[in-house]
């Protein structure tokens, strides 16, 4: 694997907009540090007069934005490169101050839910304060969950713990496991699904193999990393009066908890063509029972799935048409000569992929883009509709609103990939060409829809456990996890012995309940997708309106005005519909 510096350039991302190089981003600290000493000054003055919060706003919104360009760029900077010691001093720095930070401003939103609420709501009508007011409302909407000023202190204090088993987690899944070679190359995050689509068998079990050996032998150090993340989760929860973690999580969204649960109802109900896509990828196969390295082979051979990255782009470009000229345009500059996106694996940095929004800067992208696997052409255009959301929300809000919830985002990312996979399907040159298109829509969808539906179960039940006061360990979390594999897989997998301790390598466990809004995204992008592709530039319109939309409103009423209502099981039900119209196809090109 290439050091981060024989990279070249123009495959990293730019982050310039958000610091030229480290001298600057150290100036940018060096202000930042003496924007966050003057963080109580305000402190007993907010309830005075409507001048007297709109200056604490105004302080809050202009650190604000400094301290997300200086934090984002040491983010972004560590996400490249977590080896480099400069750069892990710069990201250390930066949370440590902003820790402080948070601390010495923990008596505002007390102080704030104490102003009497007719004299707030008339300040807030006031012209200036146009900009706060989404933010207000949200902030008021939390009342009943602040705690007294002594107590948003304690909370403060702990926030430079929180978060330690993630970053804990992170570093030895991303530095420190070694997962041998196959082959003769080297095995990592970035290349194993490409080894897991090997048409030779041996070469996918012995991937399976050398990966899961690595966290086989690190089982109880990570299964205790997660434990820990879900009492911190439930400590939180419990700390601000929610009646349990999962309603901490959905709260800030406006989410109902009936949205969580139904999504998992829905999905077992569609538990039978579930199946019958297992049996059908073991027939295609020729085998009797798939193992669990058998999961993520394309099932059908006959188009060349090899795209340079530019390559991508031209395809990507051609896909996002429907659109626009505006969207289309914007996200290839971006994917290519403004550099937003930082495209191949190195070491030291992080496995995956993601796409982090910015107000001064660009929204930047992550991938570990490999020219041998379609995934990549798609996890691309994914983060791509993620970029395009920030990019439209920036453009169309205020600071203190721009900011979208991730049950939104997950909507525009996997729109992009909807329309691809359409795109795709209408272009191709024949049936087995089509085939391998539905193939690979099928795999996404389960991968989706179905796989994050069970990561979302597997949290509910862990913490629901961890709540009732019963202890989580290693064998509670690969009981729990295997039989759910069994629950969703069914009769026609034949799992392995590790593997149940897939549920210790996945990085969104330690995003609480994160995992469902991937599931509610795809949902809701398919019917989207059939409704602006179906329809005219009024439909189109109703989309991009949503992508403008950023944080001024919840996302259960943005999506409804964009014309999918996620408030029922509707969306979730047609999604699954759709799937089984897709498994019938391909049924019919193959002869099934």
């Amino acid at each position: 694997m290439m050091e981060r510096k024989d990279q070249r350039i123009e495959d990293t991302w730019d982050l310039s907009l958000l610091a030229k190089d480290g001298d600057e981003w150290e100036r940018g600290m060096k202000r930042l540090r003496k924007a966050f000493r003057k963080a109580g000054s305000f402190k007993g003055t907010l309830s005075a007069s409507s001048d007297s919060l709109y200056a604490a706003l105004t302080y809050i919104k202009e650190t604000s934005m400094l301290s997300e360009r200086i934090g984002n760029w040491a983010f972004l900077s560590y996400e490249a490169d977590s080896m480099d010691k400069d750069v892990q001093r710069r990201l250390g720095t930066y949370q440590a101050a902003a820790a402080s930070y948070s601390e010495a401003i923990s008596y505002f939103t007390p102080e704030l839910m104490s102003i009497d609420d007719e004299k707030l709501k008339a300040w807030m009508k006031e012209p200036r304060f146009r900009e706060f007011r989404v933010w207000l409302k949200k902030e008021l909407r939390e009342k009943k969950h602040v705690l007294s000023e002594k107590e948003e202190r304690i909370m403060s204090l702990f926030a430079p713990v929180s978060g330690s088993s993630e970053k804990a987690f992170m570093d030895l899944n991303n530095i420190e496991l070694s997962f041998g070679e196959v082959g003769g190359e080297t095995l990592t995050h970035g290349n194993y699904s490409r080894f897991l689509k090997d048409r030779d068998e041996s070469v996918r079990e012995a991937a399976y193999g050398s990966y899961y050996k690595a966290y086989d032998e690190h089982k109880h150090t990570i299964a205790d990393l997660y434990a820990a993340s879900v009492s911190e989760d439930i400590f939180r929860a419990k700390a601000r009066s929610f009646r349990s973690s999962l309603d901490a999580a959905l709260f800030p969204d406006d989410v109902p908890r009936k949205v969580y649960t139904s999504l998992i109802d829905s999905v077992h109900e569609a538990f039978p063509v579930l199946h019958e896509y297992y049996r059908v990828k073991a027939s295609v196969l020729g085998k009797e029972k798939l193992r669990h390295w058998d999961c993520y082979i394309p099932m059908v051979d006959g188009i060349d799935s090899h795209h340079s990255y530019d390559e991508a782009v031209a395809l990507i470009s051609e896909a996002v048409r429907p659109l626009g000229e505006e969207y289309r345009s914007t996200l290839v500059k971006g994917l290519t000569t403004d550099r937003w996106v930082d495209r191949y694996e190195n070491k030291g940095k992080r496995s995956g992929a993601f796409s982090a929004g910015s107000y001064m800067g660009n929204p930047y992208i992550l991938t570990n883009f490999e020219e041998g696997v379609l995934d990549s052409v798609f996890t691309l255009i994914h983060e791509g509709g993620h970029s395009m959301h920030s990019w439209y929300s920036v453009r169309n809000n205020p600071y203190m609103c721009y900011d979208y919830s991730i049950f939104e985002a997950e909507v525009a990312s996997t729109f992009n990939e909807n329309l691809l996979s359409r795109y795709l399907r209408s272009h191709a040159s024949s049936a087995e060409e089509e085939a391998y298109i539905i193939g690979k829509n099928l795999d996404d969808i389960v991968a989706t829809l179905f796989r994050q539906t069970m990561f979302a179960e597997f949290e509910l039940i862990i913490h629901e456990k961890a709540e009732r006061d019963e202890p989580i360990t290693l064998d509670t979390l690969r009981s729990e996890y295997g039989r759910l594999q069994r629950l969703y897989f069914g009769d026609a997998m034949e799992f392995e012995d590790v593997s149940d301790l897939e549920c210790l390598r996945i990085p969104h466990f330690y995003r609480a309940f994160y995992c469902y809004k991937y599931a509610t995204g795809i949902s809701a992008s398919i019917a989207l997708s059939e409704r602006v592709l179906s329809g005219g530039e009024k439909e189109r319109d109703e989309y991009l309106s949503f992508l403008r939309s950023g944080g001024s409103t919840t996302p259960i009423r943005s999506l409804r005005k964009a014309g999918v209502d996620m408030g029922s099981t509707a969306p979730v039900k047609a999604a699954a519909g759709y799937f089984a119209t897709l498994l019938s196809r391909f049924r019919e090109l193959r002869n099934l």
